[in-house]
């Protein structure tokens, strides 16, 4: 929304274009759209590519954006697929938007982490900061975004174990989760797009709407209530 406003603003593109988190937006949902196309095609669930292209290009928006529609039971698709589009409602969503996930932005400063330490394994004594948009990204934002990721890991293996602790299969658990603390919307499993969480016992419901409520409100916000140093004067 903050580029949208740049952009009008400034009365030009290049705010957008220039926008490294935009950019890789763009190409992942684009190189998504046509892996999932061909993919489709190949396994003949379509017969001609455009209709193929159509129905891939509105369930990977649709599911990488967190926007939650579905058209056809994408579960029924070659596997590869309907986990490919639950992956990308985990972080595809830009930073400042009302899309859920982690935001692409902290998966492009952890892909630039990553290539960074196997960088210092070659070369120990070489400068090599993690850069966004040609500025470097301070200590204190690096280690915020591994903290960030190592409690969205716990809080999903944890919710996941829970819902397992109630007889409830393995798929449905874990899909469920994922799209309760991403608000994807459909999971997989009992909880498909062709399915919707009212199958679901009380407690289970309790649990995925405690997910929901914890990445809507992006972890942090909500688990700092349940630590001492907050209620203490």
């Amino acid at each position: 929304f903050m580029r949208y406003f740049i952009v009008l603003r400034q009365r030009s593109l290049r705010p957008i274009t220039r926008d490294r988190e935009i950019r890789t937006y763009v190409a992942v949902l684009v190189v998504s759209i046509m892996v999932v196309a061909v993919l489709l095609v190949a396994h003949g669930e379509y017969g001609r590519f455009p209709d193929a292209l159509r129905i891939s290009a509105f369930h990977v928006v649709s599911l990488a954006t967190t926007t939650g529609y579905a058209s056809v039971d994408y579960a029924q698709w070659p596997v590869f697929a309907p986990v490919l589009l639950m992956f990308l409602g985990c972080f595809v969503s830009c930073a400042g938007s009302t899309g859920g996930g982690i935001k692409l932005v902290r998966m492009v400063l952890l892909i630039k982490q990553a290539r960074r330490e196997l960088v210092r394994i070659v070369h120990p004594r070489v400068v090599n900061p993690v850069t966004l948009g040609g500025a470097i990204m301070p200590t204190s934002v690096m280690t915020a975004v591994l903290g960030y990721m190592l409690i969205y890991g716990a809080a999903t293996m944890g919710l996941t174990m829970v819902l397992l602790f109630t007889d409830m299969d393995i798929v449905t658990a874990f899909s469920a989760v994922v799209a309760t603390v991403n608000n994807i919307g459909p999971g997989l499993g009992d909880v498909g797009p062709a399915s919707n969480y009212g199958v679901l016992g009380s407690f289970q419901i309790w649990v995925l709407s405690f997910a929901m409520l914890l990445g809507r409100l992006e972890l942090l916000t909500v688990l700092v209530l349940f630590t001492g140093q907050f209620w203490r004067k």
